[in-house]
Order: C-alpha cells, then sequence, then structure tokens
C-alpha cells in the first residue's frame, strides 16, 4: 500500500451535480496538495469512474506530476494500438494475471486490488439507490475497503 495512492469506486448511474463535481474536485485536489496523493488508480464501466477520471485529467494541467493508471478488468493482452489509445488518457494501464480464472467477479476482483495498493479510496455509494435483488459491487467494494482499513472519502 502507497500512501501517495488513491483509487475511485462508484455507482454505474450518478446523480450528477454541478455540487458533486465540485465536491470532487475538492477533495482531489486537497489529496495532492495536503496529503502528496501522486497516484490515481482507475476502473471503468461507471460514470463515476469517468467523472472521477476527467477531474483528475483538469486537475493535471495544474498538478502535471500525477499519474493516472488505469487497472483493466477487461483485455488481459492488449495489442500496441489499443495501449496508446489508452496512454492518451492514462499514464499507465495493467491488467492482474489472477483476474483470468475471476468469471462474473472479474470487477469485484480488480476493485479489490486497486482499493489494496491505495491509501485512500474516494467513493460514490448512495444506499437508497442501490440494487435491491443483488449485492452492489460498489458496497461491495466499500465493505472491503473498510475491512481494510482504508481512509475513506465519500463524496456524496
Amino acid at each position: 500500500m502507497k500512501s501517495n495512492t488513491c483509487c475511485f469506486f462508484g455507482h454505474r448511474v450518478i446523480n450528477e451535480t454541478e455540487e458533486l463535481k465540485l465536491k470532487l474536485t475538492e477533495t482531489i485536489e486537497k489529496l495532492i496538495v495536503e496529503k502528496q496523493v501522486d497516484t490515481f488508480l482507475f476502473g471503468s464501466k461507471s460514470r463515476f469512474n469517468s467523472l472521477c477520471q476527467e477531474t483528475v485529467t483538469e486537475l493535471k494541467e495544474k498538478y502535471p506530476h500525477i499519474k493516472r493508471v488505469y487497472v483493466r478488468a477487461e483485455y488481459p493482452y492488449i495489442s500496441e494500438q489499443y495501449r496508446n489509445y489508452l496512454l492518451k488518457s492514462y499514464e499507465d494501464t495493467y491488467y492482474l494475471e489472477k483476474l483470468l480464472k475471476s468469471g462474473i467477479a472479474v470487477y469485484i476482483e480488480r476493485n479489490c486490488e486497486m482499493i489494496d495498493k491505495s491509501y485512500y479510496c474516494v467513493v460514490y455509494y448512495d444506499e437508497l439507490n442501490s440494487p435491491t435483488k443483488r449485492k452492489s459491487g460498489t458496497k461491495i467494494a466499500l465493505d472491503y475497503a473498510v475491512k481494510k482499513c482504508k481512509n475513506i472519502i465519500s463524496v456524496l
């Protein structure tokens, strides 16, 4: 675990407001300035992840030393062309070999990987709008982060 690393996880669908965007920007900038966070880990498949990546990318103009890392849950082997495409939005990308045998739990395993490698977790979890017929992937990740005693920052 690195004290200078932060990951993000949250729902696929979010209530995207100006207030949320402002809170997210303030939270990330505080992590950069006050906590010396310089590495941000991102997953995929959620609007929250996309919003976080957009926010960190905007802040990268002001703080060019920060790194964006895309932790893939799909495509264990990628072409040089696809890698170059990803590196237009991130400084690095990787895929864990252990995810090959994860099956439908691949996103849960990937989120656990990001949590394990992070000191801070920025989270968008809305209990009222979570699935009722199955356990939310965001809730699973949140429970795991709590169990691992991570510094959890809720932006909801």
